[in-house]
């Protein structure tokens, strides 16, 4: 298929693996976790202090049992998902602290947002998976918090969803209460039911609740995300080959440690990596940079034979405007065109993440929705909720609203539609009470 994207030829995949096995080999990358470290030295790898050392050999017997293509039951069956070759999922945004509305006026979220969230997520007929901290709740105890997150998406919503990778207390709590689902944590040995989000600190340093996080959860046989931030700009304007061979010592370092606690546990290839604004020093999110490097990392993941992850719909315009339009529709495309699996951030997100959007959540799943139908050439004619194509008469008569408008009063008609799925009463006291006793332990 044609693409003027840029394609890396292998020459160019092979140099860049060639440079992480030498970063990998000759500068380690550390894990501040005791009980990681002692797996590393269990399979020969060579350790000094928190610096673990790599073998090619060791990232190559790693690579072998990682599967390309895993399925993520729901506790619906009939909406599991599977992730990796050619199959994707749309997730919501993820980690925001705020909440944003069409004028650009920011509040502090709460536990309610959360569960609003949850609600348009369930009601959603393009996002395929449910998410984790789409925002983080100022009005909840920060200590016990993530109980919450994981009782509002396993009640409100039937669809996959993603666990808590906070810390190692924090996965065993997602396990324990996804075994309640399943009739015991024994169910879900050999089935994943969960994908959670394991970030490394660049450069090369894993901490030590994400490492303990992702030990837990690789024995448990639930999938992670391991993810690398690196930002053009903070490499001493070092070339993209040399960026991109870092973000991947850090996310192969990451996935052998996973394959090392279990064979065959599923792994998804991640990245976050972007621009850094030379004239501010921000973080930018809509940068064409982020757009390059997610084609590019889907590529090296490709060559891996790993399924991976990228952002979606992202932006850093701080309003429901043109610019979150462009640049939102940008990298999605770029993700979904570039064969990225695991598209999170696909709705919601506004201010270089700090925010989320309801109104930017229903545009955001609609341009899933076209997309979609885009990369399915012989798929039926994609019918808009709110992509306006009435003559300006109409449009006139009706106030002549703008798309966000349109979402603002379609958010509340969502949420208002709203059903509860489904769940045997037993289940979800067992669920409630395990959250209650947690939180007084």
């Amino acid at each position: 298929m044609y693409n003027r994207m840029q394609e890396l030829s292998i020459q160019d995949l092979q140099k860049i693996h060639d440079i992480t096995v030498d970063i990998l080999k000759n500068t380690g990358v550390s894990f501040n976790d005791k009980e990681t470290l002692g797996i590393f030295k269990a399979n020969g790898h060579r350790v000094d202090g928190a610096i673990v050392f790599f073998e090619e050999s060791n990232i190559q017997t790693a690579l072998k049992t990682a599967p390309g293509l895993f399925t993520v039951h729901a506790r619906n069956p009939e909406k599991s998902i599977k992730i990796g070759e050619d199959d994707f999922v749309f997730l919501p945004g993820y980690g925001a602290s705020f909440i944003m509305d069409i004028k650009g006026n920011q509040r502090r979220a709460t536990m309610e947002d959360y569960d609003n969230f949850c609600k348009l997520i369930q009601t959603s007929p393009y996002i395929d998976m449910n998410g984790w901290m789409m925002v983080e709740p100022a009005d909840m105890p920060h200590e016990t918090v993530c109980l919450d997150l994981n009782l509002s998406n396993m009640l409100l919503c039937d669809k996959p969803f993603m666990g808590s990778p906070i810390s190692r207390q924090g996965a065993r709590d997602g396990i324990e209460m996804a075994g309640i689902i399943w009739g015991g944590k024994e169910n879900i040995m050999d089935k994943t039911v969960s994908v959670s989000l394991i970030n490394s600190m660049s450069p090369l340093l894993f901490s030590g609740e994400m490492a303990g996080a992702l030990v837990e959860l690789a024995r448990h046989n639930q999938a992670c995300v391991v993810t690398s931030k690196v930002l053009v700009g903070d490499s001493d304007a070092a070339p993209l080959e040399r960026i991109l061979a870092l973000q991947n010592a850090e996310i192969l370092a990451g996935i052998t440690l996973a394959q090392l606690v279990r064979p065959g546990v599923p792994v998804i290839y991640g990245t976050t990596s972007s621009a850094r604004d030379i004239k501010t020093g921000a973080l930018s999110i809509g940068a064409p940079e982020l757009s390059k490097i997610i084609q590019l990392t889907a590529q090296m993941a490709r060559f891996y034979n790993l399924p991976s992850r990228s952002g979606g719909s992202l932006t850093d315009a701080l309003c429901v405007d043109a610019q979150a339009g462009a640049e939102s529709t940008l990298a999605l495309l770029t993700a979904a065109g570039s064969g990225v699996n695991f598209i999170l951030h696909a709705c919601g997100i506004l201010g270089s993440y700090t925010a989320m959007s309801f109104e930017k959540f229903l545009i955001d799943e609609e341009i899933c929705g076209m997309v979609r139908n885009m990369i399915h050439p012989l798929s039926e004619i994609f019918i808009p909720s709110f992509m306006g194509r009435k003559n300006r008469d109409t449009w006139v008569k009706n106030g002549r609203q703008r798309i966000d408008q349109i979402a603002e009063d379609k958010v509340a008609q969502r949420l208002a539609a709203y059903e509860k799925p489904d769940i045997e009463p037993k289940i979800e006291q067992q669920l409630t009470e395990y959250v209650e006793t947690r939180k007084h332990a």
